[in-house]
């Protein structure tokens, strides 16, 4: 991988020369062939990588050859790609790194030399996932203040709606206490009246600055996190090729595509397109500016950081054909989601999307990355937007030197990846053509569970009331005090409103209209109910510099969106809880309370249990809902409020800012210093992260005691012939339905109490407060399988109800999931999980296949899978079998409490048909999704991991 040529390179003579013979490059227009003038420019992309890595052994001429001859070997023939670079945040990168750490010690138990076991591939890790909100706006500054009669303050300052009052003052309740008075409206003027309210805990006296906000949840966040940020330093001096982006600097995607993101890649002399792959099914966010990659299984990410290139079977490619204007109300969210709508309906799962056609280049850098960043919502690869001039007038505005911006503009040029959309002449030639009129973009939210279910803003109230409440239920209201002060609830009241400005709201336009929202509101004197839980959490320092330049800043924290932080947080479920008053309301009236975030996940009980309705919109959407207090509004209609002094009702469109207004505030605040401003914090990094020691070795001293990171178990029975991979009278340990996500497989968010991961954690010696997230302790494989399908919405047909429960076969019992596996292996009893269709759809984590390896699940039988998690349990070693067309659990009969057995041929080819016997005797047929012949040399191995440990002994 990675390699250089000699004078034997079989492309030798494409080799050409810029800057005056200082740079060599694969001049591939040198190949006279007129297919490639043809090629979509993605493909172009694949095909300089296969010549210019041209070894003879992971690539060959013949791999060259099927590039170039896509048209007729798309979705046909298996090609390798070896990206530029690899990208790992936090939460995946940490067990990849666990994996290479253990995997040098297997090598030193062999006798190898352990630096054999080092990133060939560059690797950028950004710790950005640790994040959590134990800190916001109402946070006590006070210390030594007597909360109570009978308790003083405790050490550590209470988070907004965290621990309650241990006593009473005066007729203070322990709820009253649980967050700032209903009567505070966000202003400095009520912080008087709360001051000369007997009836108020003290707590509540004092405000915390946004500064002090921020401060005090990156502190908690490196305290809590130190075990893991000591590995993660010492990674990036023990191993090559790593780069280790401390905390607080911002999210992974951010960060990518501000600093790490390059266009084109200058090594040994040769330039080459930039290219990446990471751990992170929204890597493809890095598509908006011409930069391919797209996200990977930490597995797979492992194998590309030793050397071996990513094997895919040649993409079809839909050009997606943008025309139109888009209408100036319009933001790129609803594009995005107009966008996703009409490419899930295309059904274009694993394939590659290019962007073309006029209506591209209306289209900001910014709006391309937001719509790339949405691929997975429709099952692409990759979202195509090849590099133009609007994407090089980006980069003046970034971190490019001119020199650079020279090189880059001749290169691209020389080699015919820059586009120019209004030339339709340069179009290439696709697989098919989808065309999307921009002119039909409306505003539209998604939800209340799935992505893929838009609903347009204009019929919210009618969607909200028709199909999730019951039309006798629609008109109950639940009276509840907060605070002293009177409010209700009702369905579609708003809980929880979250401005993220990360993935798919990185546009700094959005934020802008976001932020121009928030200013016109305060203005009008509208305010946002205390009872909801508010936060502005930037995707980097970026958005808080522009959001300060601007002047908007001071205004989200007016109606309660301060910055808490930087890094992944209502998103991943690390929401503080709700108050008390407002959980018992919401269960008194069996409500359906709602969250809206401008994240990209929202899957059902993800940001709280008990609220059961969440919807993604933009920015500004986030914040009109917070100010209407409830998703059952007609803007058009109905008025958000009346204004404070005059009593005048104010609408939504008296207070939207116009696109010119927000794109001369781009104009103005989003230039080139941001750029320098992170560039300096990259540099810089944070005086805790500064000053972390950690071990100087070649092999990692692993603490028995951590219960962060711990050696796994992968390693300790490698053997250099891998073992048979039939299976012999496998149990089923879940029955399962339609749509299990990555998120029931492996939850990211907290620890439950009565979890089996809570016992273990316990059993250690930790109080519930130390258990952290599952993200946070992907380190350690004790934790991370007993976490495995401990979802408390985990839908187990064995079971009946949602839970984290299975069915022991053998012995009836009714255990939860890991302690009814342990009893399975300690039998020595394989097993396997039967589901429905679109198994494993959401994020990317190693752990949804690693999980059940280690539970001893030796194979999945379900209608479909999705494309990530179908490359990840290959990858470990978990056979993805697939029911043929029109078949099912239901079709076949099958109970679940059958014996399974699976018997491989000697001689395995892709998507070859295998034979299910069961214990009854009767048998039916699967289709083994083995894509190529690299895939089944991984399974048969036991994985990548165990692969790449072999090859090396």
């Amino acid at each position: 991988m990675f390699f250089f040529p000699s004078a034997e390179h079989p492309y030798s003579h494409l080799i050409d020369t810029l800057q005056d013979g200082r740079i060599k490059f694969f001049n591939l227009q040198k190949l006279n062939d007129p297919r490639y003038d043809k090629l979509p420019l993605s493909i172009r992309v694949l095909l300089e990588a296969a010549i210019r890595n041209c070894d003879g052994f992971y690539t060959k001429e013949e791999d060259v050859q099927n590039i170039l001859d896509w048209q007729q070997q798309q979705n046909k023939a298996e090609v390798p790609f070896s990206p530029a670079r690899v990208l790992l945040q936090d939460f995946t990168g940490i067990p990849a790194m666990v994996d290479l750490a253990a995997m040098r010690d297997a090598v030193a138990k062999h006798g190898m030399d352990p630096n054999l076991v080092n990133p060939k591939c560059p690797t950028d890790l950004i710790v950005d996932h640790s994040l959590q909100i134990d800190y916001s706006k109402w946070c006590v500054l006070k210390e030594n203040v007597h909360h109570g009669p009978s308790r003083s303050t405790p050490s550590r300052p209470l988070s907004r709606g965290g621990s309650q009052c241990g006593g009473q003052r005066g007729s203070c309740s322990k709820a009253a206490c649980s967050d700032p008075p209903a009567s505070s409206g966000r202003s400095p003027a009520s912080v008087q009246q709360i001051e000369n309210t007997p009836l108020l805990c003290p707590f509540h006296l004092k405000p915390v600055s946004e500064t002090d906000t921020a401060l005090k949840n990156q502190e908690m966040e490196l305290t809590r996190n130190k075990e893991r940020l000591q590995f993660f330093k010492w990674c990036s001096k023990a191993f090559k090729n790593v780069n280790v982006v401390p905390p607080d600097v911002g999210a992974v995607h951010q960060v990518n595509l501000e600093y790490l993101s390059r266009v084109i890649q200058v090594r040994d002399g040769f330039i080459y397109p930039d290219s990446v792959v990471g751990t992170d099914s929204h890597t493809t966010m890095i598509n908006g500016l011409g930069i391919l990659g797209w996200g990977v299984g930490g597995i797979e990410s492992e194998a590309v950081m030793l050397g071996q290139p990513v094997s895919l079977t040649l993409p079809q490619v839909v050009g997606c054909k943008l025309v139109g204007t888009i209408n100036p109300l319009t933001t790129s969210i609803d594009i995005v989601l107009g966008i996703t709508k009409h490419l899930r309906q295309a059904g274009i799962a694993g394939k590659f999307v290019e962007f073309f056609g006029p209506g591209v280049s209306q289209l900001s850098a910014p709006d391309r990355t937001t719509i790339a960043n949405m691929c997975p919502e429709y099952n692409a690869t990759v979202s195509f937007f090849p590099v133009d001039q609007v994407t090089l007038k980006h980069f003046k505005k970034t971190n490019f030197t001119q020199e650079k911006l020279e090189l880059l503009e001749s290169y691209m040029k020389a080699v015919k990846l820059l586009r120019s959309y209004e030339d339709p002449s340069e179009d290439p030639e696709y697989s098919e053509v989808i065309e999307i009129n921009l002119s039909s973009m409306a505003p539209y939210v998604s939800g209340p569970k799935r992505p893929q279910d838009r609903v347009a803003v204009s019929s919210m109230k009618e969607d909200f009331q028709s199909f999730h409440i019951s039309k006798e239920k629609q008109d109950i209201l639940v009276p509840f005090l907060h605070c002293g002060q009177e409010y209700q609830l009702a369905h579609g009241s708003v809980v929880i409103a979250a401005v993220i400005s990360c993935t798919n709201n990185c546009n700094p336009s959005v934020m802008l209209t976001a932020g121009l929202l928030a200013k016109k509101a305060v203005e009008a004197g509208l305010v946002v109910k205390p009872y909801i839980r508010t936060s502005l959490a930037p995707g980097s320092g970026m958005v808080t510099h522009y959001l300060n330049t601007s002047g908007v800043l001071p205004y989200f924290s007016q109606l309660g969106f301060e910055v808490i932080g930087y890094g992944c947080a209502t998103c991943v479920g690390n929401t503080a809880p709700l108050p008390e008053t407002v959980v018992d309301a919401i269960k008194q009236g069996d409500l359906v309370a709602c969250g809206v975030l401008s994240g990209n996940r929202h899957f059902e009980g993800r940001l709280c249990d008990c609220v059961r309705a969440n919807y993604l919109a933009s920015p500004p959407l986030v914040v009109a809902y917070a100010l209407a207090g409830t998703v059952g509004i007609d803007f058009e209609k109905e008025p958000l409020g009346k204004e404070g002094r005059k009593g005048k009702e104010v609408y939504l469109c008296d207070i939207w800012p116009s696109r010119e207004e927000v794109q001369q505030t781009e104009e103005d605040t989003v230039i080139s210093s941001i750029f320098k401003d992170l560039r300096g914090r990259m540099e810089q990094g944070n005086t805790f992260w500064n000053n972390i020691e950690c071990p100087d070795s070649v092999v990692f001293p692993w603490d028995h005691k951590s219960t962060y990171i711990r050696s796994p178990s992968f390693f300790s029975k490698l053997v250099k012939v891998p073992p048979p991979q039939s299976i012999e009278n496998a149990h089923v340990l879940l029955f399962l339905g339609d749509k299990v996500t990555t998120d029931h497989i492996s939850p990211a968010g907290s620890i439950a109490r009565v979890s089996a991961a809570a016992k273990y954690l316990l059993s250690k010696r930790l109080t519930p407060r130390e258990f952290n997230s599952y993200g946070a302790r992907r380190g350690n494989d004790a934790v991370m399988t007993r976490g495995t399908f401990a979802s408390i919405k985990l839908q187990n047909r064995f079971i009946g109800k949602p839970g984290p429960k299975t069915w022991h076969i053998p012995s009836g019992q009714t255990l939860d999931v890991f302690e009814a596996a342990e009893r399975y292996q300690r039998d020595g009893i394989p097993l396997i999980i039967l589901a429905g269709k679109d198994y494993g759809s959401g994020n990317s984590r190693d752990w949804v296949a690693k999980g059940p390896y280690l539970l001893g699940v030796r194979a999945v039988i379900a209608e479909s899978f999705e494309k990530l998690h179908k490359n990840q349990l290959v990858g470990m070693g978990i056979m993805p079998l697939q029911f043929l067309p029109d078949q099912n659990a239901d079709s076949l009969e099958l109970s679940g409490k059958e014996r399974f057995t699976i018997t491989l041929p000697d001689s395995l080819s892709p998507r070859q048909q295998l034979t299910v016997k069961i214990s009854e005797g009767k048998s039916f047929f699967v289709t083994a999704l083995f894509d190529t012949e690299m895939d089944i040399i991984f399974f048969r191995h036991g994985g990548h991991l165990r692969y790449v440990a072999r090859t090396l002994l």
